[in-house]
């Protein structure tokens, strides 16, 4: 009888990854760094005065920092969170977005007459500055890697990037100012509406992404009867995040100091839980269950149970909290 070799499978670690939520201060010149998993403040990047948008090298090497002050995107070792280089832009920065391979980075230059100045990781120079119509306050990179979408406050303007080319393809003038962007994907990954926040409209416009045109307005509900608004600085509504299911989008409210969350692709409101003063920004973990939300007016982070639409806890952290983002490395 013949005898059939042996095969053994031997089990191999999975690596694991380091999740951390990067939060801006915007009166300071401190970076809070939270460890999800103790929701704690667990390291501060120093030095960088009003730093405001932020993104997250994906092989886990570098962060990237807006700073208005110096007028500079600042790189930061993520082992070390010092500041290694300060890179030149051509005017006052806004928020940023990081392209899904990690090579290039988009900053908002929110000075008219409006640009997005690319930075190239590898020699970590600016390497070109893509005109657009209007100062911008926020640039994206669609979930699919494909596109770089900009917004623009004074001009109205919503301009999407060929990512590959670095040029604009096509571009809606909205009737009120561009604020936060959040976006929904077909089955296939490609980009199917984008969520924009609008000046001084407490809810949300859907745009359709293949037709170029706004295809509904959702405002946020009203205040119960007896409760004021909070009428601190900025957008009454101003921050949004999609799950990583498609399912869900969060929605904050500054007006209200709550948050909101909507059902995807039917956008019927699913829930609301309050949380601090002024929420300006929201970020979620990579599984889509936990919101943290930088309520700027209370110095503070929110943790929020998207499925019970309970606050979890509350976060100490610098001077006016508001950009924020989930970084994840090897």
């Amino acid at each position: 009888m013949t005898m059939k070799p042996l095969v053994f499978l031997l089990a191999l670690p999975l690596m694991a990854s380091t999740v951390r939520i990067i939060q801006t201060n915007s009166a300071g010149d401190d970076v809070s760094i939270i460890d999800p998993s103790i929701n704690k403040v667990v390291g501060t990047i120093h030095g960088i005065e009003v730093n405001h948008g932020a993104a997250a090298a994906p092989d886990g090497s570098n962060y990237y920092i807006s700073d208005e002050a110096a007028r500079t995107l600042d790189v930061v070792d993520q082992k070390t969170l010092k500041v290694t280089r300060h890179i030149k832009l051509s005017g006052h920065p806004n928020n940023i977005a990081i392209s899904k391979d990690g090579k290039r980075v988009y900053v908002s230059i929110a000075v008219a007459p409006g640009a997005i100045d690319v930075i190239d990781t590898t020699s970590m120079e600016k390497v070109k500055s893509i005109p657009v119509k209007g100062a911008v306050h926020n640039t994206y990179v669609t979930p699919d890697g494909k596109f770089v979408v900009s917004g623009s406050i004074p001009s109205h303007v919503i301009t999407v990037i060929d990512q590959k080319t670095e040029e604009p393809v096509w571009s809606l003038t909205m009737d009120l100012g561009i604020r936060p962007m959040a976006f929904a994907t077909n089955p296939d990954g490609s980009t199917k509406w984008i969520f924009a926040q609008l000046s001084a409209f407490n809810g949300f416009a859907v745009i359709d992404f293949a037709s170029r045109k706004e295809i509904q307005r959702i405002k946020l509900p009203a205040l119960p009867p007896g409760k004021e608004p909070f009428p601190e600085g900025g957008n009454e509504s101003h921050g949004m995040a999609v799950t990583a299911d498609g399912k869900t989008l969060v929605v904050n409210s500054r007006l209200n100091s709550s948050i909101y969350t909507y059902s995807i692709p039917e956008l019927k409101l699913l829930g609301s839980v309050e949380v601090g003063k002024s929420p300006d920004w929201v970020t979620l973990t990579p599984d889509g269950k936990t919101a943290y939300v930088a309520n700027a007016a209370s110095n503070s982070v929110s943790v929020v149970d998207i499925a019970s639409m309970k606050e979890i806890t509350r976060i100490p952290v610098g001077e006016v909290p508001k950009r924020n983002i989930t970084a994840v490395a090897p």
